[in-house]
């Protein structure tokens, strides 16, 4: 913010440009995945996301950086998002979708970590002594090293992405010549893609909330600012571990079933924040109540898009599917954050934290019934 001379409404102007074009690409980016090959998506849509990285480090206007977000909320969702979805579907199989969705998001969550460590160990290199005795040019030309250094990583994974993610798809032709209001209007009529709108919209909400456990921790539990980083840092290591853990059980049983259990660890959780039994002096049952919650969180975001298989969705459609589903599932994009800070602002302290509890209690609840019917009408199929 320093560096672009932002204020946090002119940086929130930019996430919802990005927002608002990625909101258009879900839908328009899902039939493309089913025409082309993921590799090919997949690398393109790096490289360009690269590219603006190019612009970025540049320190551009105010106008050409919300552009410039409305330009990536088209490479990294109208090319790159059903491309990766139905690449990780095909990967997983008939037997292993769990562990398949379960990789992608607790990787997707440990190679964040690892950028946020790497964007920090670039800005150290190229500054000297104290943050607070560092000129600001000279903080700037570091914060430049480090768009320049990202953007070369996600160049070099696109290459990487297009000699070596070859996949069932291009060997089996899973891909369609053309694609027609047919194939949307035979998506539109499997129940399980409404169900998903559902489960995903309640997920997501769920996950958008665990931003608020480091200001819980400082504004309830009273902790400083780096004991309250540590919650957070806490969360990017679980976030892996339920991924993965949480893969290798659901393709044990049923995906179906542990998305129910998921949402179920969630509104426990929640309730506990939300009775406002969790204070200063149960530092204990604060952790405890933080894993649970996470666990169901992140469980039901690994697992959502593993259930394609126990839903009949085609594989040859998972594109379209995943367009259509994720236009409903993710616009807590727009609505989360306002509606969690409404609650923050309007009630400060306990009262208000206690209020977007109840609030993940309550989409955690109509998630879970979501579930459940999805659990009933797979294994009616089935």
């Amino acid at each position: 913010m320093e560096a672009f001379n932002l204020t946090n409404v002119e940086l929130g102007a930019c996430y919802s440009v990005y927002g608002i074009i990625a909101l258009f690409s879900y839908l328009l980016g899902g039939p493309l995945a089913d025409k082309f090959p993921p590799r090919k998506l997949i690398a393109v849509a790096l490289w360009m996301t690269a590219l603006g990285g190019i612009v970025y480090a540049s320190y551009p206007s105010y106008f050409v950086l919300k552009i410039l977000y409305g330009y990536w909320g088209f490479t990294t969702i109208f090319l790159f998002w059903a491309a990766m979805i139905k690449a990780t579907r095909v990967w997983g199989g008939d037997t292993s979708q769990g562990k398949a969705f379960g990789f992608l998001d607790g990787g997707r969550g440990l190679v964040g970590a690892l950028f946020g460590l790497l964007g920090i160990l670039i800005f150290s290199l190229f500054v000297a002594g104290e943050l607070t005795e560092i000129q600001f040019l000279e903080r700037k030309e570091a914060f430049q090293y480090v768009i320049w250094v990202s953007s070369g990583i996600v160049s070099v994974i696109g290459i990487l992405v297009w000699f070596f993610l070859k996949s069932e798809i291009e060997s089996r032709n899973i891909t369609l010549q053309k694609i027609t209001t047919t194939q949307i209007r035979q998506v539109l009529r499997i129940p399980a893609v409404w169900l998903l709108m559902v489960i995903i919209l309640c997920a997501y909400v769920g996950y958008k909330i665990t931003d608020v456990f480091s200001l819980y921790a400082k504004e309830v539990m009273d902790y400083n600012e780096v004991d309250s980083a540590k919650v957070g840092t806490f969360l990017l290591f679980i976030r892996p571990v339920v991924g993965i853990i949480i893969g290798f059980l659901a393709d044990k049983s049923r995906v179906t079933l542990w998305l129910v259990i998921g949402f179920a660890l969630s509104i426990l959780g929640a309730v506990l924040f939300a009775t406002g039994v969790i204070s200063q002096n149960t530092t204990l049952l604060f952790f405890v109540s933080v894993l649970i919650t996470a666990t169901g969180v992140y469980a039901a975001r690994s697992l959502y898009f593993a259930t394609m298989k126990e839903g009949n969705i085609p594989l040859v459609l998972t594109g379209t599917a995943v367009g259509l589903i994720s236009i409903i599932g993710y616009t807590p994009d727009i609505f989360a954050g306002p509606a969690i800070g409404y609650l923050l602002d309007t009630s400060p302290g306990i009262v208000g934290h206690r209020n977007v509890f109840w609030m993940l209690t309550s989409f955690s609840m109509v998630g879970v019934i979501a579930s459940i019917i999805f659990f009933k009408l797979s294994r009616k199929q089935h």
